[in-house]
């Protein structure tokens, strides 16, 4: 069988749009060995506090762009976790499903992690476990030994390394990727557009591209994995569009 590959860097309890690209392929790649961005998704996201968008963050060590993600440490303090699981429960006691939520939210936040890599990808694993997502999670920090090659060449490296027949990135990283580049190793480049509007009301202001965990808190897990399917893939080759929600997608 072919197999389908995404490639991102790891972010701290990620948006619906990342759990899209997740559920859309069989194995997923932590991009964990390059230079961390500063004020990016890392080691933040946001909720809903009060009716309007609030980050919550774990603080880092010595972060800067000229260090790798996978090593930069989280400072080791109680008192964060305990203000960030505080700040948790009080945007979303009264939501539907915050016992099961919150216990995923602080088992990662209060565990033993030391670097930030590993927290995010963590975060990630925990909620694909609950979503019952069957994807295969790899680290470019462990597996490839190709950190010597940077950008499209990287990700064609990798693809060749996995026998991958279809690349998918997020759209957003249209302008990064060359179709001929991907079409001469014979991988087919899509691109996924995410679909972040909720299957039903959510109580209060709704916020587009907020945590994961928000989601969690209101909706039960079936319905998540329907919102997994509300996106299209594009054929960068041929242009040819493809309407998800109408099958041939690896949500099972």
């Amino acid at each position: 069988m072919s197999t389908t590959i995404a490639i991102m860097q790891p972010y701290l309890f990620p948006y619906l749009g990342y759990f899209q690209l997740v559920a859309a392929v069989d194995k997923f790649v932590f991009y964990d060995d390059v230079n961390y961005i500063c004020g990016g998704w890392i080691n933040r996201n946001r909720i809903n506090l009060n009716g309007e968008p609030f980050f919550f963050t774990v603080p880092l060590a010595k972060a800067s762009s000229f260090r790798k993600i996978n090593e930069i440490e989280i400072i080791p303090d109680r008192c964060w976790k305990e203000k960030i699981c505080r700040t948790m429960r009080h945007a979303y006691a009264k939501a539907p499903f915050f016992r099961s939520a919150i216990q995923l939210f602080e088992d990662v936040i209060n565990s033993d992690d030391d670097f930030i890599a590993a927290m995010a990808k963590n975060s990630i694993k925990q909620v694909a476990s609950h979503l019952r997502l069957n994807t295969k999670f790899i680290a470019t920090s462990t597996t490839y030994n190709n950190g010597n090659l940077s950008g499209a060449e990287r990700v064609v490296d990798i693809c060749r390394i996995e026998t991958a027949a279809r690349y998918v990135n997020l759209v957003g990283g249209k302008a990064l990727y060359q179709t001929q580049q991907f079409s001469d190793s014979k991988v087919t480049l899509n691109f996924l557009s995410p679909e972040l509007k909720p299957l039903q009301p959510v109580p209060g202001r709704f916020h587009r591209g907020l945590s994961i965990i928000d989601l969690l808190m209101h909706y039960n897990v079936d319905t998540i994995r329907e919102m997994l399917s509300l996106v299209t893939l594009e054929n960068a080759c041929t242009g040819q569009v493809q309407d998800i929600r109408n099958g041939n997608f690896h949500v099972q």
